[in-house]
């Protein structure tokens, strides 16, 4: 959507294919980092996002058995010191009411792509299920943002390389006790890890179990469950009530893995569709956003240089990945270092709950120290400005 809505905005006309026919579903990416914030200032596109629903975290913090530790601290940060929490669903349809506003942009919805259409080793459209039947869609690039299950990513054979999660995420909402407070807020126990997201009327809750324990752990009683989280946070223990059944909690098999080749002719592929993240620090969106206004600043010259119907040379789509990989390594690092010493470590404590060494107590006393986590998750790495310009009308 985002990169449809730049290079649409750029002048290039753009087809996004959409297979629901809405973008209603829960439990997505919706954390909004500085990062988007500042992509969705330069596109004078704020305003918009500002009246959207939405709650704003200053701060992370953890409590670790009965010690409360600030981590993580977005005050001080230009020009934007805050996590925007935004219903995806409401972001995607801001989006999608901009590009309406553009002649170069398309957006359908209900229209499935199920494979590509290639000549001779060159890819040049796509096949399309739609309500009104299937065709053939030709196009002078394609552009496969379809996620960590991508359909193009299988099509074209192109294979991802692991590396490796320790857990996964169990999803569900809660009523929020008033005593709660507004930060993103990570519970640590023995062998157990939560984290709640104040949604204002609402928490959103992530439940980090291990690897591949999710079918058995469905296998016991939803009581059973519920009795896990009230023993993690006994304040939590009337509002337990709501998880009825386990329909009420959604899995999130986690993935950290990238491809060493985001293209080929005359494919691109960006977003988690080509690296997936981990859901540590709420990165995985902005990752893909910042893929889409690196891809838009190197494609958008190009098409508006040339002709329609002449073929993009593979090395237009190698400088998109030139551009993004180095961010996406440095992320992805850093997370497999938090899961595989952090994380694993939490899980295997079924005796005793983990405890802050004092010298890191002593450091994430100081905000410029609780700054630095802060700078990476909001801002991340090689921050892409949106550097080509709207067409005139």
């Amino acid at each position: 959507m985002m990169l449809g809505y730049l290079l649409a905005r750029s002048g290039v006309a753009t087809i996004v294919l959409e297979k629901h026919a809405d973008f209603l579903r829960d439990f997505r990416g919706d954390t909004v980092h500085p990062s988007t914030l500042m992509v969705l200032q330069q596109l004078g596109l704020m305003p918009r996002f500002e009246q959207l629903p939405q709650h704003h975290l200053h701060g992370l913090s953890a409590r670790v058995g009965d010690v409360t530790q600030p981590a993580v601290d977005f005050r001080g940060l230009k020009p934007f010191d805050y996590l925007a929490l935004v219903p995806q669903w409401d972001f995607l349809n801001l989006l999608a009411e901009a590009g309406s506003e553009l002649s170069d942009f398309d957006l359908c919805m209900e229209h499935e792509v199920t494979g590509l259409l290639e000549s001779e080793g060159v890819v040049n459209g796509v096949q399309v299920s739609s309500p009104d039947g299937d065709f053939e869609l030709t196009a002078d690039l394609v552009v496969a943002c379809d996620g960590r299950t991508s359909t193009l990513r299988n099509a074209a054979h192109f294979v991802a390389e692991d590396c490796g999660a320790p857990m996964d995420v169990l999803w569900f909402r809660l009523p929020r006790p008033r005593s709660d407070q507004s930060d993103l807020f990570a519970i640590i126990g023995a062998g157990k890890l939560m984290v709640t997201f104040d949604r204002t009327d609402y928490l959103q809750v992530a439940f980090v179990v291990p690897k591949g324990s999710d079918t058995e752990l469905r296998k016991s009683p939803i009581e059973a469950f519920r009795r896990s989280v009230s023993a993690l946070a006994p304040a939590l223990t009337e509002a337990t009530a709501a998880i009825e059944t386990w329909d009420d909690v959604k899995t999130l098999e986690v993935k950290v893995d990238r491809l060493s080749r985001w293209h080929r002719p005359v494919l691109l592929l960006i977003g988690d569709a080509a690296d997936a993240m981990s859901p540590i620090g709420g990165v995985g969106i902005n990752l893909a956003i910042q893929d889409s206004v690196a891809a838009a600043n190197v494609l958008a010259p190009v098409f508006l240089s040339t002709t329609p119907g002449t073929t993009i040379d593979e090395s237009v789509l190698r400088r998109v990945q030139k551009r993004r990989l180095p961010a996406v390594k440095k992320i992805q690092a850093i997370q497999v270092a938090a899961q595989n010493k952090v994380v694993s470590k939490i899980l295997a404590s079924h005796d005793t709950a983990p405890r802050i060494p004092a010298p890191i107590r002593w450091l994430l006393k100081f905000r410029l120290i609780r700054s630095i986590p802060a700078r990476i998750i909001g801002y991340g790495f090689n921050r892409e400005d949106v550097e080509i310009n709207p067409r005139k009308a």
